[in-house]
């Protein structure tokens, strides 16, 4: 019939479905047949892990949100209702909440094996920065779920993130007195926190689209960084990459499982189990681990304008990313010294998170400070002069030739180490 798309499936109910409106032929040539490295190791799995939790959050979250009341004065009450009333109240909250942890540690070690691999090289500096656009729906994402609850270290910490936007010249207290809807934090915000957390996974489903979209055209990096040259470099997805995919999901259902049944407060803090109270203030007041390290950048400069602006340039910093490395060779498994200055700027990176976690005095300051030097320093300096001075190991001549033992290059061959790949 004319008008109707040529379908190839032998199912007729899904024929007739796809000639009309061809959504299994997309998902056929996006996740069947599209051509990948075939060198992946499983770092590559934990984009399909972040994927799966964000489904496992949005599923919890919807049931969540029937059962919720976002009102100061019933919001802890409908929680303690959730967990001691509801059907299957308390599983719901406990995966939701550890979710969260969940979806952070995934997406960190997505982040970093992009930054070990060199995924964030052209021509992939979009889909790179489409992932930092993700990082950065994610916290917002993840602070606002923290403050519906409405214990005390929700109120507390609501108030003092949002009280840092006032560290900004002339807008500063009318952007705070916007996101209270009001003069303190009170029912106004408590109800457009709880209207954002809703909306916001949304918008990350979009942003993800994007991702993958821009991940689909320009082809996925792989551990060797170089290009695909040939077909003999490349794997179907469907079956093989499906197949070590729910390999990789199982075992973190498992860990998830064992996190939510039997360490469900592993990550939560003692403090909000206790109604909001905006008369008594905690002893403590720390944000969920996932914030730890831009927290610690925080205090580690003395003035209030000068942390808040390095705290955002933590993350701003990776939108260059792109552009700071000189390097012409992606994966630093042919980088011996950035090899090493990766695991230290890693290293950096959870001595950040102890001393966030730590009151900002003694040594826990000087630690503090030197690891947000080197954080910076790791990008905005050693990067961009390393790429010029690093003499990068020989590259393989392709991806067929390491996978199949044929070693990095064929007898007899130059290598040509500063070649652009």
């Amino acid at each position: 019939m004319a008008g109707l798309h040529k379908s190839d499936f032998k199912n007729p109910v899904v024929n007739w479905i796809d000639t009309r409106l061809p959504v299994f032929t997309m998902m056929q040539k996006e996740y069947g047949v599209f051509p990948t490295p075939k060198n992946f190791n499983y770092f590559w799995n934990f984009g399909a892990l972040a994927m799966v939790n964000l489904m496992i959050m949005i599923a919890t979250g919807i049931f969540l949100a029937m059962n919720y009341t976002p009102h100061v004065t019933m919001a802890f009450d409908s929680v303690e209702r959730i967990m001691r009333d509801v059907n299957y109240g308390w599983m719901l909250r406990y995966a939701h909440a550890n979710g969260a942890s969940m979806f952070f540690i995934v997406t960190y070690i997505h982040i970093f094996r992009g930054l070990y691999y060199g995924s964030y090289k052209a021509p992939r500096e979009l889909l790179w920065m489409l992932g930092v656009v993700i990082l950065l729906l994610m916290m917002a994402t993840a602070f606002m779920g923290y403050v519906l609850p409405w214990g005390q270290m929700s109120y507390w910490g609501a108030t003092v993130i949002t009280n840092l936007f006032s560290a900004i010249p002339v807008v500063g207290d009318s952007i705070v007195t916007w996101l209270w809807g009001g003069f303190s934090v009170d029912n106004p915000t408590l109800n457009r926190f709880f209207s954002l957390h809703y909306l916001l996974p949304f918008v990350l489903v979009g942003v993800i689209f994007l991702h993958i979209a821009a991940l689909h055209i320009t082809g996925s990096n792989n551990p060797l960084g170089i290009d695909v040259k040939s077909e003999q470099d490349t794997l179907p997805f469907h079956p093989y990459y499906t197949i070590k995919d729910s390999v990789g999901i199982c075992v973190y259902l498992i860990v998830f499982a064992v996190l939510v049944f039997f360490a469900p407060n592993f990550f939560s803090a003692p403090d909000n189990y206790i109604q909001a109270n905006p008369l008594v203030t905690p002893a403590e007041i720390v944000p969920e681990w996932y914030f730890l390290p831009f927290y610690a950048i925080l205090r580690s400069v003395p003035n209030k304008l000068g942390g808040v602006s390095m705290m955002f340039g933590a993350i701003a910093v990776l939108f260059v990313l792109p552009w700071l490395d000189t390097s012409p060779v992606r994966s630093a498994k042919f980088r011996p010294i950035y090899r090493i200055l990766f695991w230290v700027l890693v290293v950096a990176v959870i001595a950040l998170g102890m001393v966030g976690a730590h009151r900002p005095e003694g040594a826990w300051v000087t630690i503090g400070r030197l690891a947000t030097l080197y954080y910076f320093l790791h990008f905005l300096v050693i990067l961009p002069v390393l790429g010029k001075l690093e003499r990068p190991l020989p590259l393989p001549e392709s991806i067929s030739r390491p996978v199949i033992g044929g070693g990095p290059l064929p007898a007899g061959a130059t290598a040509k180490p500063m070649e652009k790949v």
